[in-house]
């Protein structure tokens, strides 16, 4: 059974000159102790995916259609003051920068017991002893004495380490994780993703791991959402769509990372840009970069579709296929 159901999304930006659509009719799900990983380029729509899920959508962009499922309970119409308890109680966030998700004023200790406090029903002499453990699962050393210190008194990963911590303290079902690693170095990076998976697996959470690097998508991840234009392009199983893509988008992004056993002297890269919200082409969005576009790609959308052990928005896996130049 699926704990999130996201089902045909669709979110919008009004402004003078019309609505932009950012997200076009999105649908997946995410089964607790699972974790999907959402990757794309720049401006595919990822985060704007995980800030729909926890309500956190930047005016004027609203939820146009579709629904959000957390264990069968839709809360993308929930008032604020509800979606509030289940944002902390339910879904737990990590964001990309640790100094913008933690109050510089105040120690880490009183941002966790203030958390804690908050959702579950535990006393402030509970709520720090609990806070210690959760520092100390989650790697922070001497934790009896860094709960008092304050965000700048820790280096970039025992700060990542702290927004893991803040964002496990109410024990949620769910954790949106937006490019946890992004700002961290490369052996951090490693630290970060094997906690991640360690007390997410442990404590049976379903993790949403937004990223645009495969490796960590590879390392981390059991299925993967590859999104283009604010459209899922491919979904399933992380190795098959690494080692197997059937899109051609995610084919052209495995073929732009390195591999180590080739001597190239060029990458892979794939011509064009992602286009505008007010300018995406009719048709599949991928038609003006794809080698293989066919007639129909340039009038007809595709519906994700099976392909192999996963599923695609390509019309190279219906039948018939015809007119491939």
């Amino acid at each position: 059974m699926s704990l999130l159901q996201v089902n045909n999304l669709v979110v919008e930006f009004p402004h003078r000159r019309g609505t932009l659509r950012a997200l076009d009719d999105i649908s997946f799900d995410i089964a607790p102790g699972e974790i999907l990983g959402v990757v794309g380029e720049s401006g595919a729509g990822k985060s704007l995916t995980g800030a729909a899920i926890i309500g956190l959508l930047e005016p004027p962009g609203r939820v146009a259609s579709g629904e959000i499922l957390l264990d069968g309970r839709r809360i993308d119409k929930l008032p604020f003051a509800e979606l509030r308890k289940v944002r902390g109680r339910q879904i737990g966030a990590i964001f990309q920068d640790p100094l913008t998700s933690l109050n510089p004023l105040y120690s880490v200790g009183r941002q966790l017991i203030e958390t804690i406090t908050t959702h579950l029903p535990v006393n402030p002499a509970e709520a720090r002893q609990r806070a210690i453990q959760l520092l100390r699962d989650t790697g922070i050393p001497a934790p009896e004495q860094r709960i008092d210190h304050f965000p700048h008194q820790f280096s970039g990963g025992m700060r990542q380490r702290v927004v893991i911590a803040l964002a496990l303290a109410a024990e949620p079902q769910l954790i949106v994780a937006d490019e946890p690693t992004t700002a961290l170095d490369v052996s951090i990076q490693a630290q970060i993703i094997t906690l991640l998976k360690t007390i997410c697996k442990e404590r049976g959470a379903a993790v949403m791991l937004i990223t645009h690097d495969m490796g960590v998508i590879a390392e981390t991840c059991d299925r993967v959402a590859v999104m283009y234009a604010g459209r899922i392009a491919e979904i399933g199983p992380v190795h098959e769509v690494i080692n197997h893509p059937a899109h051609p988008y995610t084919r052209g992004l495995m073929a732009c990372i390195p591999d180590m056993g080739q001597d190239r002297e060029h990458l892979h890269q794939i011509d064009g840009a992602m286009p505008r919200l007010n300018a995406i082409p009719p048709g599949c969005a991928y038609h003006p970069r794809c080698d293989l576009v066919m007639d129909r790609c340039r009038t007809q959308r595709p519906s994700l579709m099976p392909a192999g052990a996963t599923r695609a928005a390509c019309w190279l896996h219906s039948e018939p296929v015809e007119g491939a130049r």
